[in-house]
């Protein structure tokens, strides 16, 4: 009678921690469609659309090296990416070279990492449920090379 009061418990532990872990639906196409957003807004110059992807707070960053193989770390805010939008540097991509293809990597809680593959860039954003919306607290980017 102990061993199924134990195993019982256990069961309640272990399903109680799945229904905590566990995301719906719903959270997986509110993530997808912040990434979309992103890259949407970039290709269409819409800043309001872009600006709705992001927290306020975003980090967007780039290690660049020099031909002395020197590295940095460049730095862009959400607001200057917000307006880098406006200015409509992403309407100069043809409409057939719109990239914008989406894979969720991993997603925990209210912490996503997606990564989305752009034109001429891969985007690994950190996505964060704030507030009840899923927005992008981090962008880590790497140019892909010039064909």
């Amino acid at each position: 009678m102990a061993n199924k009061g134990l195993v019982f418990a256990l069961l309640l532990l272990v399903g109680s921690v799945l229904c905590v872990n566990a995301q719906t639906d719903a959270d997986r196409e509110a993530i997808k469609r912040t990434a979309i957003d992103y890259a949407e807004g970039w290709y269409e110059g819409n800043a309001d659309k872009m600006e709705r992807a992001l927290h306020p707070d975003l980090a967007k960053r780039i290690v660049q090296n020099n031909d002395k193989n020197q590295s940095r770390l460049d730095h862009m805010s959400a607001m200057a990416l917000v307006q880098g939008t406006r200015s409509g540097f992403g309407k100069q991509t043809p409409k057939e070279k719109q990239q914008k293809d989406v894979t969720i990597l991993d997603v925990y809680r209210g912490a996503a990492t997606v990564k989305l593959e752009m034109q001429g860039w891969f985007d690994y954003l950190h996505i964060a449920k704030f507030n009840g919306r899923w927005v992008i607290v981090n962008v880590l980017w790497e140019t892909k090379p010039a064909s």
